[in-house]
């Protein structure tokens, strides 16, 4: 019964988190940022239960987001897929219970998925600028990912069970 309850919490939560971030948050300019609550979501999911939930979990989102957008189809599923697959990786050579872990990786997804996103919307020849996405929202939109880190990882922590490791999951111990 788990194998198939713990996909579903999962889908529902990237299915809310990409039609919040779509109808609500993506309008929300402060300081000339918006919160990307998606992210916020993916670090929870890859963070808790791995890179294979958090790359699953980061193209279901970015095919959503590109879809209801109508924006190039794939972009934001290939950053997101990436980003949820390396800050679950990051999960799973760190301790998960490590306070900073959601911090640590909100920043550097944040940041690494805005450079991903100027650099591909370049090379597709989409009209960007660098000033823009780098100097004035990054800032932004980083503080504002920070102050929503806790809220809701703490609340996809309570959806997927209080962030338990699933069955045959187990960290990666370093030797030497």
């Amino acid at each position: 019964m788990r194998l198939l309850v713990e996909p579903a919490k999962v889908g529902v939560l990237v299915f809310v988190a990409a039609i919040l971030q779509v109808s609500i948050f993506s309008t929300l300019q402060i300081l000339g940022g918006a919160p990307d609550v998606v992210l916020l979501t993916l670090v929870g999911i890859a963070l808790l239960r791995g890179s294979i939930y958090g790359a699953c979990a980061g193209f279901f989102a970015g095919l959503l987001i590109d879809t209801a957008n109508l924006g190039t189809l794939g972009v934001t599923s290939l950053l997101l897929t990436i980003a949820g697959y390396w800050i679950g990786r990051y999960g799973e050579t760190t301790g998960r219970d490590r306070a900073h872990a959601p911090f640590v990786s909100v920043a550097v997804a944040t940041i690494l998925v805005q450079f991903g996103a100027l650099f591909l919307h370049y090379m597709l020849g989409d009209p960007v600028s660098a000033r823009v996405v780098l100097l004035d929202a990054l800032p932004a939109k980083v503080g504002l990912n920070l102050l929503l880190t806790l809220p809701v990882y703490a609340l996809t922590r309570w959806v997927l069970g209080l962030g338990t490791a699933p069955e045959g999951a187990t960290e990666v111990q370093l030797l030497g």
